[in-house]
């Protein structure tokens, strides 16, 4: 499994996959506009997704946006939004994609990380504990870099 930062030629492949985690968060299937946002955030480097690659398929992504802390003056950096392909799933998928989020968090001199989950995702909160994330809320993980 090939961890890395997501591609332009990646955003057919990426949409199917942010499609399907925008509908386990109950919202109603858009290939298009999930593409159209994408693409948006990549030209505007307005976040950095990362993608997990098994056989040349991407089998999950993560994307961060940047944020800053002001009493660090400091970069942290929002994991808004993580998915491992169902069929992928139990694979350590999540936990190498955390890793790389901590690894461009040191990379870019950040101060933390946050995630948001929804306070029923009772088996991503599990994987983020044992990976060392920290809960602050029912819906924020705090990893200090």
């Amino acid at each position: 499994m090939i961890i890395r930062r997501a591609k332009k030629k990646d955003i057919d492949k990426l949409s199917v996959l942010f499609d399907k985690y925008r509908i386990f968060y109950k919202q109603s299937s858009d290939i298009d506009n999930a593409r159209s946002f994408l693409k948006k955030r990549m030209k505007r480097k307005e976040s950095v997704i990362f993608v997990a690659e098994e056989r040349k398929e991407l089998i999950g992504f993560m994307q961060l946006f940047p944020i800053f802390s002001s009493v660090s003056m400091k970069r942290t950096w929002l994991l808004n939004d993580l998915y491992v392909n169902e069929r992928a799933r139990g694979m350590g998928t999540a936990a190498k994609l955390l890793d790389a989020a901590k690894d461009f968090g040191a990379e870019t001199n950040s101060k933390w990380l946050i995630l948001q989950t929804a306070a029923d995702n009772f088996t991503a909160q599990k994987v983020y504990e044992k990976n060392g994330w920290v809960r602050e809320t029912d819906l924020f993980y705090r990893k200090d870099i």
